[in-house]
């Protein structure tokens, strides 16, 4: 008779505690549904303090306000994050709610580097491919080119800045870089010439060709004078060959052709290419 009275008491303790936990859950829920909580403000900040240049307050507003759901207790932090990643622009972000109904957004911009490929998009500066408005990414300079097979875009930039490094002491720059399905690179600079450096057989392949060309190119470029050098292939052992008008066949092989001035110049002769 004891053992049941002290059940009886058990259960009848446990059912007001469920009774009383049920009852604040009740509140809780009726509480957060109140107005006051409802999301009336939705803040954008850059993540590290850097001013925005192409995420703004109608950006937000057109493509990603409309699609938070809830409200301050309600609102799927995680979604909000996901949306505000798929706005242009926008690399990656963080949401935090802030009391009582707002959420705060802070966002890493991609920086634009280059184009990627021929389909408009973008390459940044860490590496990654984005799509973007085009107009607004060349607004200040013109962008270089990029392009190689897919999973290949940082060390597509990795290249680029070495090359950029390679070039410097004969002032030329690297326009476009690309990088074939062969894995072969080819580097197009400001002066107009495309220079072929084709496969790494090591991992300083690409650094010793460019070297061996910087070392050669003044004088080429004095042997040609006036020519410009359209191609220059760097896959030889020991050697180059290239292209320029200044080296073109007439059209008319019976009339003579001007002998070109001598020059003490040693060429080294061309072998197998690599």
């Amino acid at each position: 008779m004891w053992h049941d009275v002290r059940a009886l008491n058990a259960s009848a303790s446990a059912l007001v505690a469920l009774t009383v936990l049920a009852g604040l859950a009740s509140g809780v829920w009726w509480l957060s549904q109140r107005p006051m909580f409802s999301l009336r403000a939705v803040t954008v900040e850059s993540m590290y303090g850097i001013d925005l240049r192409h995420v703004n307050e109608l950006t937000v507003r057109n493509g990603v306000i409309g699609k938070i759901r809830g409200n301050f207790f309600t609102a799927d932090l995680e979604q909000v994050r996901a949306t505000f990643e798929t706005v242009p622009w926008v690399r990656r972000a963080t949401v935090r709610r802030e009391w009582p109904n707002q959420l705060v957004v802070e966002v890493e911009e991609h920086e634009a580097l280059g184009t990627w490929g021929e389909d408009g998009r973008l390459l940044s500066v860490k590496g990654d491919v984005f799509t973007a408005n085009l107009a607004e990414a060349d607004d200040d300079h013109a962008l270089p080119g990029f392009d190689g097979p897919q999973g290949t875009e940082k060390e597509v930039l990795a290249r680029f800045t070495e090359l950029r490094s390679l070039f410097a002491p004969v002032q030329l720059a690297p326009l476009h870089l690309s990088l074939s399905s062969r894995y072969a690179w080819t580097v197009k600079l400001d002066n107009g010439m495309s220079v072929a450096l084709g496969r790494e057989q090591d991992r300083d392949t690409l650094k010793k060709r460019v070297q061996r060309l910087v070392g050669v190119y003044p004088q080429l470029v004095a042997r040609l004078q006036e020519g410009r050098i359209d191609t220059i292939d760097m896959r030889y052992q020991n050697g180059l060959a290239l292209s320029s008008a200044a080296l073109s066949v007439p059209l008319d092989v019976t009339k003579p052709v001007k002998p070109a001035k001598k020059t003490t110049t040693p060429i080294n002769k061309t072998t197998k290419q690599t």
